[in-house]
């Protein structure tokens, strides 16, 4: 590994470092990345490509590719050679790590209004296409509670929540769209100013760190349609602020990226808009833009991990049942020749569109935050300001941008009516819930 760091006497490592950690934080199957400390003071995560991982990728590649074939020969109806195009396309974008410096600069720059969000900077000056240096950034993968819970992040602070819990209202218990509240055993309650019944002083469950994830990826899609497709735990990471102590999202890995093309990312809006609103007509006619024919209800269920009944009622009105969730399981195994058909059919794009929904669903399982209204509402959000830049983009003149600007804010208000309705809904619906509890456990038994 330190001929790949310094590709001639391994002692030469203390000329450019004042300490280095052989021991790896970590170790994938590309690469594994050492702390060390540069000679001016700064601390740096030096991720260093494994030495025979270039030679071998291309053996690799090869023997997916025969695999694949005999696979084909064995079983014709399915369709799985858009696995080896994937791996030649991606592999050598992910074993250039100069490429992935730059695709970490620009979602950084991309996302800077974004303060929740950490990327951490490039070190260029040591780095190569099979060494890169980085800003050493601690914090705990985005499912580990336990490190939350003991380096006290408050993981939902929500602007919103806490003018409310100030204000004259008194509010009561909370439930964020779909987010599940519950109180554990042991925590108290102080009483509500409204209904006199308990007030939990437990966090609300973890609703903000999902909340952050859905703006950052409906951004990176819908808007500006260059995606980081690895969003498994070990890639996000999660620390307390330590100017403002709040809670803030580390983005890690940077290698594999999806560049969208533009009439992809309209089509996949007007999809996602279509889903959001159950308009059926719609789902069904931008289904079969993205290539997927007659098959657009089981393209819909992949795409919502719904059941088709649950996508014409509308995607969130409910969130996944248990009886659901074993319903989409079964189906997906006979369904198996349906599916293999379909990402054959789909553009290239949509594979790791796919990919990336599937790891962000299931960080939103482990949180308990699965399928909330909230972030379907800020996925339409940015669906409507795509479309609507788009639209500003081709008008021929600036009465007709101003009617898509104004038409543009009349929708996004709507959309923010209908979430301050939902707010409401689930104020009282607690407060009446609450109430009851609190006169159960008075009634005599």
């Amino acid at each position: 590994m330190m001929r790949v760091l310094v590709p001639r006497e391994p002692e030469q490592i203390h000329d450019l470092f004042l300490s280095f950690d052989d021991t790896p934080l970590g170790a994938a199957s590309l690469a594994q990345v050492h702390k060390a400390v540069l000679h001016d003071g700064r601390t740096v995560a030096v991720k260093v490509q494994h030495p025979k991982v270039q030679a071998q990728s291309s053996k690799d590649i090869l023997l997916m590719e025969v695999l694949v074939l005999a696979v084909k020969q064995l079983f014709p109806n399915f369709e799985f050679m858009w696995l080896v195009d994937e791996a030649k396309k991606n592999l050598p974008l992910e074993l250039d790590f100069l490429n992935e410096g730059r695709n970490a600069e620009k979602v950084a720059d991309m996302l800077k209004h974004f303060d929740f969000l950490k990327v951490p900077q490039i070190h260029w000056e040591l780095s190569t296409k099979r060494v890169l240096l980085m800003e050493f950034v601690e914090g705990g993968q985005v499912n580990d509670r336990a490190y939350m819970e003991k380096n006290q992040i408050d993981v939902n602070e929500d602007p919103q929540v806490e003018d409310e819990e100030e204000d004259d209202y008194g509010i009561c218990p909370l439930t964020l769209q779909g987010a599940n509240f519950q109180l554990e055993r042991g925590e108290e309650r102080s009483p509500c100013s409204r209904c006199g019944q308990g007030r939990a002083t437990t966090r609300l469950p973890l609703f903000q760190i999902s909340c952050h994830l859905g703006k950052m990826y409906s951004e990176m899609i819908f808007v500006n349609g260059f995606v980081h497709c690895d969003p498994h735990p070990g890639n996000i990471l999660v620390r307390r602020h330590s100017d403002t102590g709040k809670a803030e999202i580390v983005l890690l890995d940077h290698g594999l990226y999806q560049v969208l093309t533009e009439e992809f990312r309209l089509d996949y809006c007007h999809l996602w808009q279509s889903l959001i609103w159950t308009d059926m007509e719609r789902v069904k006619q931008y289904s079969q833009r993205l290539g997927v024919a007659e098959l657009y209800p089981l393209f819909a269920c992949m795409l919502t991990a719904r059941s088709w009944d649950s996508v014409k009622r509308g995607i969130g009105q409910a969130p996944v049942s248990a009886t659901e969730d074993s319903e989409i399981r079964n189906n997906a195994a006979n369904y198996l020749s349906e599916i293999s058909q379909l990402l054959n059919h789909v553009p290239r794009q949509m594979l790791l569109i796919l990919k990336t929904n599937d790891l962000l669903r299931s960080i939103e399982t482990s949180l308990g935050t699965r399928s909330s209204a909230s972030s379907f509402l800020n996925m339409s959000r940015c669906c409507i300001r795509a479309l609507a830049e788009h639209r500003k983009r081709d008008a021929d003149s600036f009465f007709r941008r101003t009617q898509i600007s104004f038409s543009e804010a009349f929708s996004l208000w709507q959309i923010s009516l209908h979430e301050l309705l939902l707010r409401v809904k689930g104020l009282r619906l607690l407060c009446w819930v609450s109430t009851l509890l609190g006169w159960l456990t008075r009634a005599p038994h």
